[in-house]
């Protein structure tokens, strides 16, 4: 039997191999770092695609269109339905404009006339001259926005001003339930179905059975987003202006929500930090003053779409944005070429990251897969994690970007920051610092899906540092950007 080896040599070569025994032990280690818990509640499969669609684009046409009105009266003949030259796909061009990946529809408002052949009513197109009777605006749209590889949504009112059974509880809820079957079963897949809680003051008095649609609706249409005043997927953002709150959190408790009542306006805008449900917000707002296209109306300056932008996408929402048909049936053209320059827009101040190329650390990394540099590879799977050991100890997470020299100088007026929200929504506080100055150049509450935050002048700098608090768990970020808006005020130009 051999002896130990006692010499200076066997000493040295057993370090070595305890040292590569311990090099490749952590560095399997970190490559193998397990993620996270996620913050509960966290959003489903077709949430997730909603929330990264960001703009979406809303059509409202029908018997208002042709009576210059906006809510009608459910006692317009058929015949005043009359579009000389509906063309879904010219609908199409406005959506693309826009930069939209889905496309909803106004099939039936509150005046009761279905924009198809419904079999439960004579108030539809079957009854107007349009297409000689034989015309059907649902499949003309489905068809259009397939063609354009679009996905479509459908807005299905349950306020009806026509229909002889409303305030007849079963009955009109069987109709109700008769007409969302033809739509979720004669039109191909929807991504969206919109129950609008709207009812005029001296309507009459009717009880609408939503839990029983809502579990039709998603037994029709398994991968449907349902939206309403509180979700079940999507809830109404509280206003019409398009604006979230500058706090918003996707989560709400839906047992707070009566849908359609007064005086949950301001809940719906900020969200609950302590909602037990994942029911992000959506932004709807019209490109003109109306809903429904008025012939001495015009549409929103891009200054103002931009706004718009800023305070629904830039505070943790999607922007359903209304681009209304003429009573000829076509999108009129000086709305679309807005609905153009508001893209163009977009794309000129995002389509550049002044970040790219910066080099990024943080307070702390969980491990190799969750690295500060995740937040600059421009991909939604991939995020920054702190330390699992790291505690917050009131002093907050911090990720800084150092940007290379050569692009030190190039200034920036608008601060990207995106959580990954699959995990759940963490960030309640955040700050920007440029340099490490005293100040934050900018400030806020919640993060979200992406928070955009438009600096009061561009400001040049080397190391960008955002400073985050958290207590529902340590913060995830999927991406940091700085970007230049030549629009703002002393952003410069294009």
């Amino acid at each position: 039997m051999m002896g130990r080896c006692a010499s200076p040599l066997c000493a040295l070569a057993a370090a070595l191999i305890a040292a590569v025994v311990a090099a490749t032990s952590s560095s399997l280690a970190e490559a193998t770092a397990t993620p996270p818990l996620p913050v509960l509640p966290v959003p489903t499969a077709a949430q997730l695609r909603w929330q990264r669609r960001e703009v979406i684009m809303f059509f409202h046409f029908g018997m208002n269109t042709f009576t210059d009105s906006e809510w009608g009266t459910g006692r317009e003949p058929p015949a005043a339905f009359r579009p000389a030259a509906l063309d879904a796909s010219q609908w199409m061009d406005a959506a693309a404009a826009a930069g939209a990946s889905l496309v909803v529809l106004v099939a039936k408002h509150h005046d009761g006339f279905c924009l198809w052949p419904s079999a439960h009513t004579a108030h539809s197109v079957r009854a107007s001259p349009w297409r000689g009777g034989r015309g059907d605006v649902v499949r003309e749209f489905a068809d259009a926005a397939r063609a354009r590889g679009l996905d479509i949504g459908i807005y299905l009112s349950p306020w009806d001003r026509h229909d002889k059974r409303y305030g007849r509880e079963v009955a009109y809820n069987e109709y109700y339930l008769a007409q969302l079957h033809e739509l979720l079963t004669g039109y191909g897949s929807v991504s969206e179905i919109w129950f609008d809680g709207a009812k005029g003051k001296n309507a009459t008095n009717m009880t609408y059975h939503f839990q029983e649609w809502f579990q039709t609706v998603r037994q029709l249409q398994s991968s449907i987003n349902i939206f309403s005043d509180d979700g079940p997927d999507l809830r109404w953002v509280g206003d019409e202006n398009g604006s979230a709150g500058s706090t918003c959190w996707s989560t709400i408790n839906r047992s707070k929500i009566t849908i359609g009542e007064a005086g949950i306006e301001k809940y719906l805008n900020t969200g609950d930090p302590r909602g037990k449900d994942w029911v992000p917000p959506e932004c709807d707002v019209s490109i003109r003053p109306g809903w429904f296209w008025h012939k001495n109306e015009t549409a929103k300056p891009l200054p103002e779409l931009l706004e718009v932008y800023y305070n629904s996408v830039g505070r943790n929402c999607v922007l359903l944005l209304n681009a209304p048909p003429n009573t000829t049936g076509l999108v009129d053209a000086a709305d679309i070429a807005r609905l153009r320059e508001f893209r163009t827009a977009v794309t000129a101040i995002f389509g550049t990251d002044l970040a790219a190329g910066s080099a990024a650390r943080a307070s702390s990394e969980r491990g190799g897969r969750f690295a500060a540099a995740n937040v600059l590879d421009g991909r939604d799977d991939t995020y920054w994690a702190p330390a699992a050991a790291e505690a917050e100890d009131g002093g907050g997470y911090w990720i800084e970007l150092r940007r290379p020299a050569s692009a030190a100088a190039r200034k920036f007026n608008v601060v990207r920051i995106q959580e990954h929200v699959a995990m759940g929504q963490r960030v309640e506080r955040h700050e920007v610092y440029v340099d490490g100055g005293g100040a934050a150049v900018a400030s806020g509450t919640t993060v979200g899906h992406k928070r955009l935050h438009r600096l009061g002048a561009p400001v040049a700098g080397r190391t960008v540092r955002v400073w985050l608090a958290s207590r529902r768990g340590p913060p995830l970020l999927s991406a940091v950007g700085l970007h230049l808006d030549p629009f703002a005020a002393g952003g410069g130009t294009m």
